[in-house]
């Protein structure tokens, strides 16, 4: 399979027929390339075989969760994967971020949302995460020396602060849960639970990073998921 002028191959793993034919059609329609797969295990060897530039997962399948789907893929791959899921799976949607999804869809979805959400993750795995620099508009996080700036003024951050925003900078784009974060930037299952904890930090940042803490641009709430970091060209 040749590659496209985007340069990506997409697989979307779906047993609806309808849903499939959808999302082919419109990624064909900009340019990038669709291999489908019915079911989990038709999804799986796709994955292997076709090696795409992002899969599209649904949760609901014939033979298998779109979870243990995810937890094989996640065993070989770090593809970006979005996840489709019905609105009230709340709770299947923290679990498939918390085992390694980026992102989620609700169906019933809009194509204009789906591809913005699909080029932020095309975007996010195009970035190396070796850079010593993170651009972000007018943010600028220098990982070697620890020190963020805002429209070329440094801020005072504590190391707390710093670390909730350098995971949050190295995942732009990515939804973040709240366990995902409480482990990442404090370690240790005595954080995991604790949801209030991570919010006042982000409280903290948001009046340190963002021009309106009340209508942040950088950090946005995922409402009972988490976080996630906008991309600021």
């Amino acid at each position: 399979m040749e590659r496209t002028p985007t340069g990506a191959k997409i697989l979307i793993i779906d047993d609806e027929a309808q849903i499939r034919k959808l999302l082919r059609v419109t990624l064909n329609a900009h340019g990038y390339e669709a291999a489908e797969a019915a079911t989990g295990h038709e999804g799986m060897l796709q994955a292997t075989m076709v090696r795409p530039d992002l899969i599209v997962l649904d949760l609901g399948l014939p033979d298998m969760t779109g979870m243990e789907v995810l937890a094989h893929i996640r065993e070989w791959s770090k593809v970006p994967i979005i996840i489709l899921t019905a609105k009230d799976q709340e709770q299947d949607k923290v679990a498939a971020l918390d085992q390694g999804a980026d992102d989620y869809v609700t169906k019933p979805f809009g194509m204009g949302e789906f591809m913005a959400r699909m080029r932020v993750a095309l975007r996010h795995t195009a970035k190396t995460q070796d850079e010593p620099v993170l651009r972000h508009g007018q943010l600028v996080i220098d990982l070697a020396h620890r020190t963020v700036e805002l429209q070329g003024e440094k801020l005072k951050l504590t190391p707390t602060e710093y670390d909730l925003l350098k995971v949050l900078a190295l995942n732009a784009g990515r939804v973040m849960t709240h366990r995902q974060l409480l482990k990442q930037v404090w370690g240790g299952s005595q954080y995991e639970s604790d949801s209030q904890y991570l919010r006042v930090y982000v409280g903290h940042l948001r009046k340190k990073i963002e021009a309106d803490s009340t209508r942040p641009q950088y950090i946005l709430t995922e409402p009972g998921i988490g976080y996630r970091f906008a991309y600021q060209e």
